[in-house]
């Protein structure tokens, strides 16, 4: 089970990679949540909480387009490494502000900002370098899965060390602990070899090449299907991260101990959810997961928001976790088996829209929401807007599966059936 679990670590590119990553994202979860906490202390407003979010994220929307077409182009390993070094710097200087005193309200919008550009060029740049250090792309599920496995590990870890460390010492540590673990996947990155030269020279200008991506998707079926439930359930499910300050302290009458618990909570499930995909040997029936994944992410919005103990909130965040990890990595494994290798960097840049390019959207909408309905009403909505969504694309499996399994066999990631047992299999 655990080599099976593990099976592409036997890929030094991708070995390297979860290394690196395996410690920098623990710092950076830790960075996120000192970094809200310490939003909501210096303005105690639900709105300006959602507009931090939106200013830091939204980059991310406006760039990924361009970062698609230049992805489709260049050395991905050399653009990861430069991407990670920015980020490092990023944290380093916020760091610096908050241990010094100097931390205004401005220096959020203004580093929020830049390291929103960062990642909206950081995010189709990995998803590609990922795909170009898995040799086996039958193993291509089991790598993504184990990259979301990291990010959720670092959600569990990361809560759990800074609410305590926020409570004791303030928020300065977390960011001066986000941008030691930057040398880690800097020196990873720099020692991994390029396993295949993934980067196909696409010698087409910018707007046709972004164009070409562009139309490609609008035709591409399956691959529109997952856009559209990833951008829904990032509109308007995944912002509920943002309002956690305000449950930990308005609704649950705690502080920033209980903001890490319950983002741990939220982290732990989430971990669960990509353990199990990581661990499955085909990507068969992961279309019919991903409908009930996004379905239990909406329910358990439901609960966490009609919650009022802190008790009752950890434990419907938990499989709220596990949902929408196992939507992210469901949407993300698909449309990476399903792609066309030319066009990769350019769909996953739409992809890295859907999923991160929404929420800061999504989180404005919470604020403003937040500030007349109350924080656990505008999560209820959020959550049967996720529920519906789940169902629907339920409903729609049987179409979308007609369409994905012939082309997932033709590219080798799932094995050919027979014709008699088409009928019963299920991408």
């Amino acid at each position: 089970m655990m080599r099976s679990l593990f099976r592409t670590l036997r890929y030094k590119g991708f070995r390297l990679f979860f290394i690196g990553q395996g410690i920098s994202l623990i710092g950076t979860q830790m960075q996120l949540v000192a970094l809200s906490w310490l939003a909501y202390r210096l303005t105690g407003s639900a709105s300006m909480l959602g507009l931090v979010n939106f200013v830091s994220r939204s980059p991310t929307f406006v760039f990924a387009p361009l970062a698609g077409v230049i992805t489709d182009r260049i050395d991905r390993r050399k653009a990861f490494f430069i991407t990670q070094a920015l980020a490092m710097l990023q944290a380093a200087l916020l760091a610096w502000l908050v241990l010094s005193g100097r931390i205004q309200v401005w220096h959020l919008f203004v580093l929020g900002f830049g390291l929103g550009v960062i990642n909206g060029f950081e995010v189709p740049v990995r998803q590609a370098l990922i795909f170009d250090v898995v040799e086996d792309k039958a193993d291509l599920g089991n790598a993504l899965a184990l990259n979301t496995t990291l990010i959720n590990g670092g959600s569990l870890l990361g809560p759990l060390v800074a609410g305590p460390l926020i409570a004791l010492i303030g928020e300065g540590p977390c960011f001066v602990a986000n941008a030691i673990s930057f040398i880690a996947v800097l020196a990873c990155v720099a020692a991994m070899p390029l396993i295949v030269d993934a980067a196909p020279r696409n010698a087409q200008s910018g707007g046709r090449a972004f164009r070409e991506g562009f139309q490609y998707v609008r035709a591409h079926a399956p691959i529109r299907s997952l856009l559209l439930i990833l951008f829904l359930v990032s509109l308007v499910g995944f912002p509920h991260q943002v309002l956690l300050p305000v449950f930990a302290k308005e609704v649950l009458g705690g502080g920033p101990k209980l903001l890490g618990a319950l983002s741990a909570a939220s982290g732990a499930g989430a971990l669960l959810g990509t353990l199990y995909l990581a661990g499955r040997p085909t990507m068969n029936g992961l279309g019919r997961r991903l409908a009930l994944a996004a379905t239990v992410f909406g329910l358990s919005l439901v609960g966490f928001a009609l919650a009022r103990t802190p008790w009752l909130s950890m434990l419907f965040l938990a499989p709220a976790g596990l949902g929408s990890a196992m939507v992210i990595t469901g949407c993300q494994t698909l449309i990476q088996g399903l792609v066309d290798d030319p066009l990769r960097g350019r769909v996953m840049s739409f992809y890295t829209m859907a999923f991160m390019g929404t929420v800061p959207f999504g989180g404005v909408l919470y604020g403003f929401l937040a500030e007349r309905l109350g924080a656990p009403v505008t999560v209820l909505l959020g959550g049967l807007a996720c529920a519906a969504a789940g169902v629907v694309f339920w409903l729609r499996l049987p179409g979308f599966r007609a369409k994905a399994r012939p082309i997932l066999e033709r590219k080798g990631v799932l094995e050919p059936r027979a014709p008699a047992a088409l009928q019963g299999a299920r991408p």
